[in-house]
Parts: C-alpha cells; structure tokens; sequence
C-alpha cells in the first residue's frame, strides 16, 4: 500500500514537472513582433508645379503589401487606423505643400482684361461681359486640364537641364454663350486649345484656340441639348469658321482672350491642386 502511494506520488510530480516545462517553451515557437519595415523611396511625379522637381526630399512609404505588423496609434480619438507609412505620408505632404506655395506666383488671382467678371464654383469659372445689349458668358473647369508632356525629348530617353523644363500651363476647354435681348435661344460656342496653333494663310495671325462645335442651345440651360443642331467645324469652310471667329473676336474672344484665360486657370488650378494637398494632408493625419 505504502509503494503504491509512493509510486502515485512520483507520478504526479513528473506530470507537474512536464506542464510547466511545456508552458515555459511555448513562447519560443511563437514569432515575435517585428517593427515595421524602412520604406523604400518612391519619387512623387507632379512635383508638383515645375517639371524639373522631382518631389520633396521625404518620399518615403511602406510597402503596399507587407507583412509585417502595423499597429494603429492610440493616441487619436478619431478611430481609425494610424501607420508609420501614414505618419511619412503626412511628412511628405507637409514638404511638398511647403514647395508649392514657395512656387506659387500669388495667392491672387490675375484679372482679365476687357472688363470681363469672373465668378468661381470650386473648380468652375464663369466669366462674364455685357457687349452693346449682349451679354457674352463663357465657362471652364481645371480638372482635368493639364496636358500630358510628351516631348521628343522624352521619347528618346533624353531629360533637358534643370531649370530649362517649361511649367505646367493649363489649357481647358471653354464654352462661349452670346445672348442677345429679344432671342431665346443662345448661339454657343464649344472651343479649346489645339497643340499646334491654328494658321490660314501667310501673314495672318495664328489661332491659339480654336472652335470644336457651334450650336443654339435654350437660353440658361446648363446642359448641352443633344437634340439641337450642333455644327462640327472639322469639315467646315474656311470661310465660314473665320466669320465664326471674328464673330467671337468682335465679342472680345481673341487670342489675347485665350491667352489670358490660360493664365487664370493655371492660377486657378494650382490653387485648387494646392488646397487638396492641404485637405489629404489633414485626411491622413485626421486634424
């Protein structure tokens, strides 16, 4: 009886001696915590505003798909989720927003001549004058208004020296409304901004802009009605599309117009570029 006890005794101890060494080894088989990786630099394309500036200096960002462990912070009472790569991401937004309004030409807008008003709705210019019981409106959007840059240059491999690469212009499309008093319907011009200039003949001057399509649309409608006549100018006479724009010229739509416009809405869309960049700076850092 008293061997049995013994034996029963002995037992219990190794099986308590086992557990607890099992217990002690688990934490070596468990991987432990990594801090995140160094991110690799990635140089930001739009830098921003001239072509020669390859981005700020902090163009670090982590891997898309990583797997390593990002904890968020605890320090925000928003609730979302907080990265190292969202903390150099808002670094490097603050570096780039610095360089924008360092190259920013003024925080004003430039005024066009003519007496022409102009009325802003985020994006959208509305330009308008009052010519002899006419009034003449036209009306563009930034977005999407930077031409792409493709140059021969480029093409061959080749990158020009610093400080030679031409700014960013904007160049959008802009329609033309002429309203007369007694009429009610509006004779609307589609135009924009070819990439070679426009030329009829030897010694006349060359057309920075030209007319896509001319139509008469309701008087105030926002909208291109699809259902009215709309004349496209790629098979037109000659004689007539030079008619078309003087008829524009005579209502102050000339190329110092165009020229002017051009100006505004650079102006225009590097403000708005400038303001977003503010705006996903304060997004990623939930300010």
């Amino acid at each position: 009886m008293l061997k049995s006890v013994v034996r029963a005794v002995g037992a219990a101890v190794r099986l308590s001696t086992a557990t607890t060494s099992t217990a002690r080894a688990l934490p070596l088989s468990c991987p432990t915590l990594r801090s995140p990786s160094s991110a690799t630099i990635r140089p930001f394309t739009r830098s921003l505003w001239m072509l020669n500036n390859n981005g700020a200096s902090s163009g670090y960002r982590p891997k898309l798909f990583s797997s390593k462990v990002l904890s968020p912070s605890v320090s925000c009472g928003c609730g979302g989720l907080h990265t190292e790569g969202d903390k150099a991401f808002g670094e490097f937004l603050f570096d780039e927003i610095k360089e924008e309004k360092k190259i920013q030409k003024s925080k004003t807008l430039p005024k066009m001549s003519g007496g022409w008003e102009l009325e802003m709705n985020g994006t959208e210019a509305k330009l308008t004058r009052n010519v002899a019981g006419e009034k003449v409106t036209v009306t563009f959007n930034v977005n999407n208004s930077i031409p792409p840059n493709f140059e021969e240059e480029a093409e061959q491999g080749q990158q020009k020296p610093a400080g030679e690469e031409p700014e960013i212009v904007s160049t959008p499309n802009f329609v033309v409304e002429v309203t007369k008093q007694a009429a009610k319907h509006s004779l609307v011009f589609d135009c924009h901004f070819p990439e070679d200039e426009i030329s009829h003949g030897e010694g006349e001057e060359s057309d920075i802009f030209a007319i896509r399509e001319v139509s008469f649309q309701p008087e105030g409608d926002t909208d291109w009605k699809e259902t009215s006549y709309t004349l496209n100018t790629d098979s037109l006479d000659w004689a007539l599309y030079d008619h078309l724009m003087d008829f524009l010229a005579d209502r102050g739509v000339d190329n110092t117009f165009a020229d002017e416009l051009m100006e505004l809405s650079t102006a225009v869309e590097h403000q708005e570029y400038i303001k977003f960049l503010e705006d996903l700076q304060g997004f990623v850092k939930c300010n």
